[in-house]
């Protein structure tokens, strides 16, 4: 890291009982757009973690040189430390952090349930051809994708620009997830919003149909993309919660 920790962007750690959450955040964002469901959890006795993933919640020149390996990397790291600690574990992502969880749950047949918010796992190759050619021209960034949030007053920690490469990275590790998202046996809870200006609903619909273990679904209506923030914040804490009791319980 080139600057140090954002206020508000600190990573956090609860101890508690013998089951367990990781929460996961977004991309360009920090552990704030998610602080209150872990908290949610903490509070309902689960042994929580808020990892704050590589080059981010600093500046954004440290999360330019980063990509989806240092991401996944400290995702697995962070479940594989939550895991030796807890009976059950629990993992729950929004948008990138989602993307994430869904890859631990492909590759942790042993995790109790998956919490997918917003999550991006839908292939969008226009993306890629729109970010090649300004690659190209030596481009870092361009203009920010953070504080989707329809609540007046509430403002997401996030980056103020999105790091190119960066980006055309997550997107290549959405395409090699896909035929992975079968393997997913955990039961699973998808949370999306009809109204999101980052990542299309569609994604979320994809997630339910490719999975292969059981699946529920919570619409958060009166939110856009960073949901945890917004007005259905309270009913993802709630169904979250009570998901992660009832798998952990089975």
């Amino acid at each position: 890291m080139t600057s140090p920790i954002l206020p508000g962007a600190e990573p956090q750690s609860w101890p508690g009982g013998p089951d367990g959450a990781l929460v996961i955040h977004g991309f360009t964002g920090t552990p704030q757009s998610m602080r209150s469901l872990a908290q949610a959890f903490a509070t309902a006795g689960f042994t929580t973690e808020l990892p704050l993933l590589p080059g981010h919640g600093t500046a954004v020149a440290d999360m330019i040189p980063t990509t989806w390996d240092d991401w996944s990397a400290a995702a697995e790291a962070a479940y594989v430390d939550l895991a030796g600690r807890c009976r059950h574990v629990v993992v729950a992502g929004l948008s990138m952090g989602g993307t994430l969880a869904v890859w631990l749950a492909a590759h942790h047949s042993e995790i109790a349930g998956l919490i997918a918010i917003n999550a991006a796992v839908l292939p969008q190759p226009e993306i890629a051809e729109f970010l090649t050619p300004m690659l190209e021209a030596g481009a870092q960034t361009f203009d920010a994708i953070g504080n989707d949030v329809a609540m007046a007053g509430v403002v997401e920690l996030a980056y103020d620009a999105t790091p190119l490469a960066a980006l055309a990275s997550l997107g290549a590790a959405i395409d090699d997830l896909q035929p992975q998202l079968g393997r997913i046996t955990c039961p699973a809870l998808v949370m999306s919003s009809p109204e999101d200006h980052v990542v299309p609903p569609p994604s979320s619909d994809h997630l339910a149909s490719t999975v292969s273990g059981p699946v529920e679904r919570v619409t958060l209506a009166r939110s856009y993309h960073v949901a945890t923030l917004d007005n259905d914040a309270p009913l993802i804490e709630r169904e979250a919660v009570a998901f992660a009791h009832k798998v952990c319980a089975g």
